[in-house]
């Protein structure tokens, strides 16, 4: 196991001449602060109080379970309550899902790049990589296979951001997401859909989530392969730890198994409290969210097409968190961000860390959800200069 590049990035946060496009984490401003506070002073000051405070159920809090299990109907994907695990944060359902899947020597089927904090959570059970290719590539199910066996496992899941991908923002089309359900059937192997940024689509129409296509599939929920990590994370409140699983109940049941081993169960409190704001304010957040977030990530992509020397490409995400940046072959994004950060005082995440084999050295990630108009003027420029030099 590997200290985080952007955990440590964080730190610099705390440094006031720093400006950051590091961290991926959301506008701390833009929380509901009142509505949260007023929700624990409910909680804590009626009856429920007690329960509250007591230990509670390992699936989790039983309301917040069938509220979840409502907004996932309205995804295409019929469910209840037993089809739900509450997780303290969408970190530890991957945490759970690479012990539940993985042995030494077994592979994890990964886009290149993706998300760090997935990599971090599988590596402790030690497994193989293999590059998952949504948009089509030269490897069949047999060489998967056979690559697998060939390291002395077996070929487990494949995991991806399908909506704005964490550090790429690119989303799968719905045939690029029918081809993953149709390599995952060929070897039949599990998929982890993470849907941490779902909501924060600012462009575009939106694509089915690969578990409503897996249950059309399939006949239903209780007989689909993929499952559905999601979070409050990116919407309400990042510090409560509150995410979920969707998927078959016998999946649940294993993961309840885990929860009871580890941490006994997800705060009472903050289960109860995130109930009763989800309830209140959840649409209208999306709905704040989105406006703020749109405009910042084009004030972005307005200041990369002034600044930017020719050479450097860009990604456009239709929504998420996220800015992609490709620098001319050769370049080493890790060694430009001693010198961003020395002499521009500007702050990224370089590419490199998103990638199993540690490749894609001439990229970086870039987060517009903290870049106000200040922190965009400034830093993009300062942050070309260093490109340009």
């Amino acid at each position: 196991m590997k200290a985080s590049e952007i955990r440590e990035l964080l730190k610099l946060l705390d440094q006031p001449d720093i400006i950051s496009f590091a961290g991926g984490i959301p506008d701390p401003s833009l929380f509901p602060a009142d509505a949260i506070r007023d929700a624990y002073g409910d909680v804590l000051g009626g009856a429920e109080a007690g329960a509250a405070l007591q230990y509670q159920v390992s699936e989790g809090y039983l309301p917040l379970r069938r509220w979840l299990a409502g907004q996932m109907g309205k995804l295409g994907i019929a469910c209840d309550e037993a089809n739900i695990f509450i997780t303290s944060g969408s970190q530890q359902a991957l945490d759970y899902l690479g012990k539940l899947f993985l042995s030494p020597g077994d592979t994890a089927l990964v886009t290149w790049p993706t998300y760090l904090g997935a990599l971090q959570a599988f590596n402790a059970y030690e497994p193989r990589y293999d590059r998952l290719r949504p948009e089509g590539g030269n490897m069949t199910p047999a060489t998967y296979h056979t690559a697998g066996a060939a390291n002395g496992g077996r070929v487990k899941f494949a995991y991806l951001v399908p909506d704005f991908a964490n550090p790429t923002g690119a989303t799968l089309d719905r045939k690029q997401r029918e081809a993953v359900l149709d390599l995952a059937g060929e070897l039949d192997i599990a998929v982890i859909e993470d849907a941490a940024y779902r909501a924060l689509r600012y462009d575009g129409e939106g694509v089915p989530p690969i578990l409503a296509l897996d249950c059309a599939r399939s006949g239903g929920i209780d007989k689909a392969r993929t499952l559905y990590c999601g979070s409050f994370s990116k919407i309400l409140s990042p510090g409560m730890r509150v995410g979920w699983v969707c998927a078959p109940r016998h999946v649940v049941e294993k993961l309840v198994l885990m929860k009871q081993a580890s941490d006994l169960h997800s705060p009472s409190v903050n289960q109860m409290v995130m109930h009763r704001v989800a309830e209140s304010v959840f649409d209208g957040q999306v709905e704040k969210l989105i406006g703020a977030y749109r405009e910042r990530r084009d004030g972005l992509l307005d200041a990369l097409e002034v600044n930017m020397p020719e050479g450097v490409s860009w990604s456009r995400p239709e929504g998420g968190m996220f800015v992609w940046v490709t620098l001319p072959e050769g370049t080493d994004a890790t060694e430009l961000l001693a010198r961003s950060v020395k002499e521009a005082r500007v702050a990224f995440v370089p590419g490199n860390a998103f990638y199993a084999d540690g490749t894609g050295r001439n990229t970086l990630r870039l987060s517009f959800t903290l870049a106000d108009r200040r922190a965009v003027s400034e830093g993009i420029p300062r942050l070309a200069a260093l490109f340009k030099g």
